[in-house]
């Protein structure tokens, strides 16, 4: 038996392409195990956005070569494989194949080369390669990501992703549809639908609202997710397909990256601080009850104390209900590279630290709110502390809740009980007697 571990860094993207690979391994007779020891071919899917996501991969590379037997298969896969390709095999001598993300179908090719002693690298891209006849092997059955885009057409002075996925593409909408159809007939409930803008999908003839209406039009579809939209392709037509499709779930991971007019200009967004708002305010009037969450990049050349602080005051005005927060980070052959003036280190530091604070601190009030409120929940798994079970509401609340372990995969209604902040404790209301119910109801 011929066993294979994967390692996963970075975005859902990565993850479903992980999925995919142990689907092209499992059709050539590969078994997939967690314990890297046991592993004949050894994978590390890579994150390529910040140089810190890289140097962790160089350094778990250094930890897991240990693992490598006489025979045994190490590659590096994923954006950073892509961006750096054969300097790779120079810079890691244990490394026998590197794989961008368009090469994952040679795989097993790629693998039989290297045990003959054949070291390779595959960083082609494919503008035709979506995989559509190789079903992704996925972990959660009720839950699953469905990549629909692949790729960037977009140039964001900040951004490695249209140097390591290409160029923006997007599959027929009938492949995507047939994909989630054949997935909520053997029991999935929720999907989310992924691209690197995910809201400027469009397949030559439908649009993200088609995508929308169609995907959440699936029987036994309960819950639609999408990741990562651009704030300026929320159309009208999208706002108003989310706001017609019930499965459409009342949460939007909307990127901003800074609060400043003057800094989006320089990292060429295509929209100010105004036009963010704008968008903000159509969203939540689309969807009644939308959640909101962004990502944001300290220290961008230029950043000044004034630039920062309109980031904050931007952070308090939309109220988000979560952020993920970045040090700026030069990514070579990025036209930001050339920009001047940057954002000393230990400034970057100091200024992320201001930023979480008030992330946390807006979204701490927002859940202190909805304490003593009820939910509908989803059912993920075993939390990772204690006896308790995870869950998680349509607007992508974390709720912990006692509960047996046949509850995984099914929905719940749950009173929230408390919060630290950030999750949620929660009872089931089905423990509570049916008049306490009601009236929490």
């Amino acid at each position: 038996m011929r066993t294979v571990y994967i390692e996963t860094y970075g975005c859902q993207m990565n993850v479903s392409d992980s999925e995919l690979m142990f689907g092209v391994l499992g059709r050539e007779g590969y078994v997939r195990t967690e314990d890297p020891a046991a592993a004949d071919v050894l994978l590390v899917n890579t994150c390529a956005v910040r140089d810190h996501a890289e140097q962790r991969v160089l350094g778990r590379m250094g930890e897991l070569k240990r693992y490598k037997r006489p025979g045994d298969v190490m590659g590096v896969v994923g954006c950073m494989a892509q961006r750096l390709g054969p300097k790779l095999l120079e810079r890691v001598p244990q490394v026998d194949l590197v794989i961008g993300p368009d090469g994952y179908r040679a795989l097993p090719e790629l693998i039989a080369r290297a045990r003959d002693g054949q070291r390779a690298a595959e960083v082609t891209f494919k503008q035709w390669e979506h995989y559509e006849d190789v079903p992704p092997a996925r972990d959660n059955p009720t839950s699953a990501f469905v990549t629909v885009q692949r790729g960037c057409d977009y140039r964001c002075t900040f951004c490695i992703v249209p140097m390591t996925r290409g160029p923006e593409r997007s599959r027929k909408l009938a492949d995507v549809v047939g994909e989630v159809a054949r997935l909520a007939a053997g029991g999935t409930s929720e999907v989310t639908l992924l691209g690197q803008t995910v809201n400027s999908y469009h397949d030559g003839e439908h649009d993200f609202a088609d995508l929308v209406r169609a995907v959440g039009a699936v029987d036994g579809i309960r819950r639609l997710r999408f990741t990562s939209p651009y704030p300026t392709d929320f159309t009208p037509r999208v706002l108003t397909a989310m706001a017609e499709t019930p499965a459409v779930c009342e949460y939007v991971h909307l990127p901003v990256q800074s609060g400043s007019s003057r800094t989006l200009k320089r990292m060429l967004r295509r929209y100010d601080r105004q036009q963010y708002l704008d968008v903000v305010a159509a969203l939540r009037g689309a969807v009644p009850g939308l959640a909101l969450s962004t990502d944001i990049i300290v220290g961008f050349p230029g950043e000044s104390e004034a630039d920062f602080q309109e980031t904050l005051s931007l952070v308090e005005q939309v109220a988000f209900d979560d952020a993920y927060t970045f040090k700026y980070s030069v990514r070579e052959g990025t036209p930001a590279v050339k920009i001047k003036d940057h954002v000393p280190e230990e400034l970057k530091t100091e200024r992320i630290g201001r930023l979480i604070d008030v992330v946390r601190r807006v979204a701490k009030r927002k859940n202190m709110g909805l304490v003593g409120t009820t939910h509908e929940v989803l059912v993920e798994g075993p939390a990772k502390r204690g006896d308790l079970l995870q869950a998680r509401t349509r607007t992508n609340k974390i709720a912990l809740l006692e509960g047996p372990a046949g509850w995984i995969g099914t929905y719940r209604r749950v009173r929230f009980t408390g919060t630290t902040g950030s999750t949620f404790t929660a009872w089931p209301l089905e423990k509570e007697p049916e008049e306490l119910v009601t009236a929490w109801r």
